[in-house]
């Protein structure tokens, strides 16, 4: 089983009491699950949970992460796995003779961010939530409705108002307006109706991107 948690794009999260309900599948069914944890670090709501803190399934997780969301290192290509030791091992294995090691100055730069970094990761998170809340608040309030994400950098917001399909929309949105989004059929046919934005930006231009969308939807009315 693949989970992906807080996810992308919809901000969602699981809490431990939720991966608790389901723990003892995990351990009679004797599956593996793989953990995508990329955007442990942004949490926001709640303390960020793993199935991982469960030991009488520990053996049987898979925990994938990285570097490149929580630190800012998009294009670093440096991330980790863990996993119990038999299949660590195995993975190694496989992985030496797959593909080359991270590259040396990607592993210093880890080293660095994990030793001294995690207050500029505190620190975004921070101004993340703030970033998250204008915009949510702002979307609501255009007559987008639009979910709080609880974790990750972007929102999914509903468009289905608007009477336009999530490519139509993302494709006049940038060429009228200049104002890129993903459009929510790109995470497959339950996203058909949405469109991914993304606040990984300053509040400046988040306020600027607000503005033109808000403009854009004042068109299609007329």
């Amino acid at each position: 089983m693949i989970i992906n948690y807080p996810s992308n794009p919809t901000g969602g999260v699981m809490t431990k009491e939720d991966y608790a309900k389901i723990v003892d599948i995990i351990k009679e069914s004797g599956i593996y699950v793989v953990s995508d944890e990329i955007y442990a670090e942004l949490s926001f709501d709640q303390p960020f949970a793993s199935l991982a803190q469960f030991d009488e399934i520990k053996s049987q997780i898979i925990v994938v992460n990285g570097f490149s969301k929580a630190y800012a290192m998009t294009g670093w290509r440096l991330g980790y796995c863990m996993a119990n030791k038999e299949l660590s091992s195995v993975m190694n294995k496989i992985h030496q003779y797959v593909i080359m090691s991270a590259p040396v100055m990607s592993q210093y730069a880890g080293i660095e961010a994990i030793k001294n970094g995690y207050d500029d990761v505190l620190m975004m998170k921070d101004d993340y939530l703030k970033r998250r809340n204008f915009l949510v608040n702002r979307l609501n309030r255009m007559g987008l409705k639009t979910n709080m994400p609880h974790g990750t950098f972007y929102v999914f917001c509903n468009i289905q108002s608007t009477g336009l399909d999530s490519e139509t929309f993302c494709e006049r949105l940038l060429q009228e307006h200049k104002v890129a989004c993903v459009p929510g059929n790109a995470f497959g046919q339950s996203g058909e109706g949405y469109i991914r934005i993304s606040y990984a930006y300053s509040i400046d231009h988040i306020k600027e991107a607000v503005i033109r969308l808000e403009q854009f939807l004042k068109n299609l009315d007329k």
